[in-house]
This record gives structure tokens, C-alpha cells and sequence, in this order.
């Protein structure tokens, strides 16, 4: 499960640029409870975390850390997600404004680029290896 610090509008996000479908939205008030995003191969699940959550992008504002973890171009603590076609997957999420962090690779362990979301965790898509892969 991922925190937000609006997980309704990260919701929202996810859909929009990235092509998440949405299964569950369950809100206590203006907080998110709980909401459930469906990927091509699984889901992702995600919630508004307490008053005082930062995401990545927002804390590293103030904490030496956090912006050593971001200087990287590797997906720390962020989630891997399979999708059916890679390149379509890119073109889509770099048009509605992922924050693009690497662009696709195609080396081991296989084709993929990373990117940011709206509140700075990292993901990284990946193209699901056909039956022929070893």
C-alpha cells in the first residue's frame, strides 16, 4: 500500500497518466481510506496517509536524505508494474506529465523506463516477458 498525502487526486493521477483503472474508492470524509487501482497484470492499493505525511518530492524539500535517495535514477522504495506494451505506456504517461526519470531501456532485466508521480514515489514499468523469454 502507498501513502498520499491527497490519495483521492493520486487516484485520479494514476488513471489519468499512467492508465490505472479504478476498483475501490473508499473515503472518510476528504481522506482516502482506502482505494484500489487495477494495472494490466494486478493492483495497486493506496490510501491518504495522516496529517503529516510527506510524500517523496515534498520531504526532500528539507531532508538531506531524501534527496540522496531522489539523486538516483533507480526506483527506491517505489513498485514495479508489469504492462503489455511498453513503448505505448511511455508515450502516454510522458504526455500527460509523469515526471520521466529514465527513458526505456532495453537491456537486463528486460525493457523499461522509471518514472515519478504527482507526489514524487518512483515506479517502474516493465514489459511483461512473452512465453519465449528465459
Amino acid at each position: 500500500m502507498i501513502a498520499y498525502a491527497d490519495g483521492a487526486a493520486a487516484m485520479d493521477w494514476l488513471a489519468d497518466v499512467f492508465g490505472f483503472r479504478e476498483r475501490l474508492r473508499m473515503m472518510d470524509g476528504n481522506r482516502l481510506s482506502q482505494g484500489e487501482m487495477e494495472t494490466d497484470f494486478g493492483t495497486v492499493l493506496l490510501a491518504s496517509g495522516p496529517d503529516s505525511y510527506e510524500g517523496p518530492r515534498r520531504h526532500s524539500e528539507h531532508c538531506e536524505w531524501a534527496q540522496g535517495w531522489l539523486s538516483v535514477p533507480w526506483v527506491v522504495d517505489g513498485v514495479l508494474v508489469y504492462v503489455e506494451d511498453l513503448d505505448a505506456h511511455y508515450d502516454r504517461a510522458r504526455r500527460r506529465g509523469a515526471r520521466i526519470v529514465t527513458a526505456p531501456e532495453s537491456d537486463w532485466p528486460g525493457l523499461r523506463y522509471r518514472a515519478e508521480d504527482l507526489e514524487g514515489h518512483r515506479w517502474m514499468f516493465m514489459q511483461r516477458p512473452g512465453p519465449d523469454t528465459h
